[in-house]
Formats: C-alpha cells, structure tokens, sequence
C-alpha cells in the first residue's frame, strides 16, 4: 500500500532543498543604522574634504522611517539600494557603500557625486 505524502509536507520539503526560494528580488530586507546623515559634495584640495548640501540630509528614526524638516516618510532597504518609499523625498534612491555611507543615485541608476554619511562624534 503506498501513503499519499500531505502537500503541505512536500512544499515544505522541497523549499528546504531551495534555499533560493526565499530570496527577496533585490537582495534581503534590512534596515539602516538609526541617527543623522548629512549629505556633501565632494571638496577639492584647497579647502574642505566635502561641501555639507543644507537640506539634503534626513535622519533614519526607527525601523524603516525617516525624517527631514519637510515631514516623516519611509524606506526599503534591499542589499545595497535604499529608497525612500513614502514622504517627502519619495522616490529617491541611495547606494549603500557601507553601513554608515550611502552614494545618492541618479535617475539611470547610477551614483551621483552626492554622499551622505551617518553623523557621529568625528565628523558633526
């Protein structure tokens, strides 16, 4: 006699042989260290190493929430692309270079000269 196998039993049998499967398009889900990013252009070799852009920064709140004098909003993060999915910078997208260091994107997808680094004691 042979024993029917629950479809429930072999889906989960086969996603545990595909890790794959899981995968979210883009890379995985996650978060960005929360405090103040400030945002420059790069400087020259006769002045500042970069130029501080007022009114480009935001600052990551909790979770996937971010803020700026303009309002609150929020985020996805997946691998290394940040965009800001509701809020007054809706649409905007970020490289993340490291965990502390983002690289603003233009529309073709590739990065701008806009950094935008996570403000601690070294560089406020």
């Amino acid at each position: 006699m042979i024993k029917l196998v629950a479809p429930l039993a072999l889906l989960a049998a086969a996603a545990a042989l595909n890790p794959a499967a899981h995968a979210t398009p883009g890379g995985d889900i996650g978060t960005l260290p929360h405090g103040a990013y400030v945002c420059e252009l790069p400087g020259d070799a006769t002045g500042a190493a970069g130029i501080r852009q007022e009114g480009e920064g935001f600052t990551v709140i909790n979770a996937s929430s971010y803020r700026t004098p303009q309002g609150r909003g929020t985020y996805l993060l997946t691998g290394d692309l940040v965009t800001l999915s509701s809020g007054p910078r809706k649409g905007e997208r970020y490289h993340r270079l490291s965990g502390n260091f983002l690289r603003r994107m233009n529309a073709d997808g590739t990065d701008s000269a806009l950094r935008c680094v996570r403000q601690v004691e070294n560089n406020r």
